[in-house]
C-alpha cells in the first residue's frame, strides 16, 4: 500500500520536474503562455493587413477613372473636328450656290453676245450717207443680217434648252396659254382649240417660263 501511494507521488511530480528542466535550459512547453503568444504573433504575421484590400480597390477605381476622362477628351476633340468641318461644308455649299445663282447664265450671256456682234454689223449697214440707189442694197443686207441673227438666236436658245412653242391646233391649256379671246371655228379648226396666236411662249427644259398669248375657237353661237 505505501509503495503504491509512493509510485502516485512520483508520477504526479514527474511532469513538474520536466517543466522545472525545460525552463533551467530555456525551452518554452507547448501550451505555455510564452508559446501561444509567440505563435500568435507569427500567425498575426503572416496574414495582410486589414487595410491592403481597399488600397488596391482605390488603385483601380482611379485607374480607370483616368481611363474614361481620356476617352472623354478624345471624343471632346473628334467632336469638335467633326462641328468643324460640317461647318467649313456647309460655308463652301452656300459659296457654290451662291456662284451659281451668279454665273449660272454666264454660258448664255456669251452665246448672247455673239448675237450682239450681228445686230450691231447689221445696224451699221443703215446710216445717213447712204444714197438713195444704195438704198436697195442696204435693205438686202440688212436681211441677210436679220436672218442670220435669227438662225444664231435660235441655236442659242436650242443649246441652252429653251423652247418656242407652236401651240396652233392644240388644246387650250392654262398652264401653257393665255387667253386673249375667243373666235369662231373655221373649216378644220375644232373648238377648244389654239386658232392664233398673238405672242410665242417658251419653255425652258420643259418648264414653261412665258405662256402664249392665244386666241382659242369655238362654236358661232358661244363668240364673245
Amino acid at each position: 500500500m505505501a509503495a503504491r501511494v509512493l509510485w502516485a507521488v512520483r508520477r504526479r511530480m514527474q511532469p513538474l520536474a520536466v517543466h522545472a528542466a525545460s525552463e533551467g535550459r530555456g525551452w518554452l512547453h507547448p501550451f505555455s503562455t510564452a508559446t501561444q503568444r509567440t505563435a500568435g504573433e507569427d500567425c498575426n504575421s503572416e496574414d495582410p493587413p486589414d487595410e491592403l484590400g481597399p488600397s488596391l480597390a482605390e488603385r483601380a477605381l482611379k485607374l480607370k477613372a483616368v481611363k474614361l476622362e481620356k476617352e472623354v477628351q478624345d471624343l471632346t476633340v473628334r467632336y469638335q473636328r467633326a462641328v468643324a468641318d460640317s461647318e467649313n461644308i456647309r460655308r463652301r455649299t452656300q459659296r457654290c450656290v451662291e456662284d451659281a445663282k451668279i454665273f449660272g447664265i454666264q454660258s448664255f450671256c456669251k452665246d448672247l453676245v455673239e448675237v450682239a456682234d450681228i445686230l450691231e454689223k447689221t445696224t451699221e449697214c443703215i446710216s445717213e450717207e447712204t444714197e438713195p440707189a444704195d438704198q436697195k442694197l442696204t435693205l438686202e443686207k440688212i436681211f441677210r443680217g436679220l436672218s442670220l441673227l435669227e438662225a444664231k438666236l435660235k441655236s442659242v436658245f436650242a443649246k441652252h434648252g429653251l423652247e418656242k412653242m407652236t401651240p396652233i391646233g392644240d388644246k387650250y391649256d392654262p398652264h401653257e396659254h393665255e387667253l386673249i379671246c375667243h373666235v369662231p371655228a373655221g373649216v378644220g379648226v375644232q373648238p377648244g382649240t389654239v386658232a392664233f396666236v398673238r405672242q410665242d411662249g417658251y419653255k425652258l427644259h420643259g418648264r414653261t417660263i412665258r405662256l402664249a398669248q392665244v386666241e382659242v375657237a369655238v362654236e358661232s353661237q358661244r363668240r364673245l
